[in-house]
């Protein structure tokens, strides 16, 4: 019988940790995909960031030679008259 008390007395407590750990570990699986799932996406936007900055530079590019076309087309315009 003090068999039994000390059995139980022992026993039962790992198990109760056991069940209190289960869901814990389920949530770490969890946490640790989302982990890398964020991970990959925030290299993903480093890749489009530097996509935005070399589009952005070939737009100022862009924009200076449409400003020197109007330029030339004004002084063009000017020497026919109109």
């Amino acid at each position: 019988m003090v068999v039994w008390i000390v059995v139980a007395l022992v026993v039962l407590p790992f198990v109760l940790l056991g069940l209190a750990v289960r869901p814990v570990l389920t949530r770490l699986r969890r946490l640790r995909r989302a982990a890398v799932a964020l991970q990959r996406h925030a290299g993903e936007a480093a890749a489009l960031q530097a996509t935005a900055v070399a589009l952005q530079a070939r737009a100022e590019g862009l924009q200076e030679q449409l400003a020197t076309t109007q330029r030339r087309a004004a002084a063009v315009r000017s020497r026919r008259g109109g």
